[in-house]
């Protein structure tokens, strides 16, 4: 039985695949053709600049380069490194919704891929950046409990806390480094799967510092440029052990001591339109 496709209303207008009765999505011949090319651009890319810990966790994952992997044998390899498995998702999902699947060990990954036109950049997440950035490193149990472990917190937290929780996601999870005995190297998904982020965030152009998680929770980010900053860890262990520290208690310390400076112009409002 083939699943029907279900709108959504998002600010791309994608449409995701939802799975038939035994977890298959049929994807079309130019979706896979998509994955193929942004796999073989970023293979080329990531090598020499991801951790080896990622690299471990691709080679586990084993993905498919000439067609979107399915959920279910993402989640076989998952299961078996971590616990942890996938959540099929209509694109972007309300905070609640996210927290609840991270702290049950379920990674969301909406099940659509950007179309050619928008190969470099997208503004929501598709199943490339989930599964391909994100989902190799959930195989390095460091890694998988840091992730799990703000899942949990998040669920308790007001909104105000959440946002403070999200730097400090945005400074590890999504666009980290961590310092390795081959060289300083990429571990974070919103890099790993950017082709522009990759080669930027090893220049010379960036500030890379140290990381320190109460620094990390007092950044302001912006999603839709290039970082100006990105913070190093001394290893992946670093988020096992912050994982055990008292997170909430930085969090309302940050929160005292307030945001730095952005290191970027503020966002440019959009331009109104002249009147007749």
């Amino acid at each position: 039985m083939k699943a029907q496709d279900t709108p959504i209303t998002s600010k791309t207008g994608y449409r995701v695949h939802m799975p038939d009765d035994d977890g298959y999505i049929t994807w079309s011949t130019r979706e896979n053709a998509t994955w193929q090319t942004l796999m073989e651009r970023q293979l080329a890319l990531v090598e020499g600049r991801v951790c080896r810990e990622y690299l471990d966790g691709l080679e586990r994952l084993a993905l498919p380069r000439d067609r979107v992997p399915q959920l279910a044998d993402i989640d076989h390899v998952l299961r078996d490194a971590t616990g942890w498995e996938t959540a099929q998702v209509p694109a972007l999902i309300p905070f609640d919704t996210f927290f609840e699947l991270l702290a049950a060990r379920r990674f969301p990954v909406a099940t659509f891929i950007r179309s050619p036109e928008e190969m470099d950049y997208l503004k929501e997440p598709d199943i490339f950046h989930e599964i391909f950035g994100h989902c190799p490193m959930l195989t390095n149990p460091a890694f998988a409990e840091f992730t799990a472990t703000y899942g949990r917190l998040g669920l308790n937290a007001t909104p105000k806390e959440r946002i403070y929780l999200a730097r400090l996601y945005w400074m590890t999870v999504e666009f980290g480094l961590v310092d390795t005995a081959e060289g300083r190297r990429i571990y974070g998904g919103g890099i790993i799967s950017s082709p522009k982020e990759t080669l930027h965030a090893l220049s010379d152009t960036p500030l890379h510092a140290p990381f320190d998680p109460m620094d990390a929770l007092r950044t302001p980010y912006r999603i839709d440029i290039l970082q100006p900053l990105y913070y190093v860890l001394d290893s992946l262990e670093t988020l096992h052990e912050l994982s055990e520290r008292d997170i909430m208690g930085m969090v309302h310390e940050a929160m005292e001591l307030g945001l730095f400076e952005p290191r970027f112009p503020p966002k440019p409002k959009p331009t109104e339109a002249a009147s007749a």
